[in-house]
């Protein structure tokens, strides 16, 4: 069951089409999971649907060897971390449709099938248990003051009178000090 479909050095067109398929349908499945448990789909979900392909096929131009795969695959990954800033659920996503296309192009369909299924299903599973999430009273408020107000107690009157409980958390300056 968790044997490669390439099981000699060259591979078949059957074998190649069946691995390219599997990605895609298993990219599907993963981008369908993200999309129905985010807000904001956007073009991340679409791409998700594509990153197995891509990673599968990558896996296969470089002729199975895992360890040039990995390599150039680890490329690829550093231009998601150059672009625009990911939240940690994106970059989770990321990997795991890597994982899948990994799987894929090394020749374990079966493999990929699994990885799609445990993995979404625990994803599933904790984010209908609303693992993690805060409270939903509990509210985080970013105040952005002049670097020159003392701001020391200005606003414990308002805290007091509108919310149950409240922390100063960390103060950050922005363009360069000056707020």
């Amino acid at each position: 069951m968790l044997s490669s479909i390439f099981h000699t050095g060259t591979f078949s067109i059957a074998a190649v089409a069946a691995a390219m398929a599997s990605a895609l349908i298993l990219g599907l499945v993963i981008a369908l999971l993200y999309q129905s448990s985010t807000v904001r789909p956007g073009s991340f979900g679409v791409m998700l649907a594509v990153i197995p392909l891509l990673v599968a096929s990558v896996i296969l131009i470089v002729n199975g060897n895992l360890g040039t795969s990995v390599a150039v695959l680890g490329a690829f990954g550093l231009v998601r971390f150059r672009s625009a800033p990911g939240t940690a659920r994106e970059i989770g996503f990321l990997f795991y449709a890597m994982a899948v296309g990994l799987a894929v192009g090394m020749g374990f369909l079966s493999l990929g099938a699994i990885i799609t299924l445990v993995v979404g299903g625990a994803i599933f599973i904790l984010e209908r248990a609303r693992f993690g999430k805060r409270d939903s009273t509990e509210r985080m408020l970013r105040i952005t003051i002049p670097e020159d107000l003392n701001y020391t107690g200005i606003f414990d009157d308002l805290f007091q009178t509108y919310t149950k409980h409240s922390t100063l958390e960390r103060v950050k300056t922005t363009n360069m000090g000056t707020i």
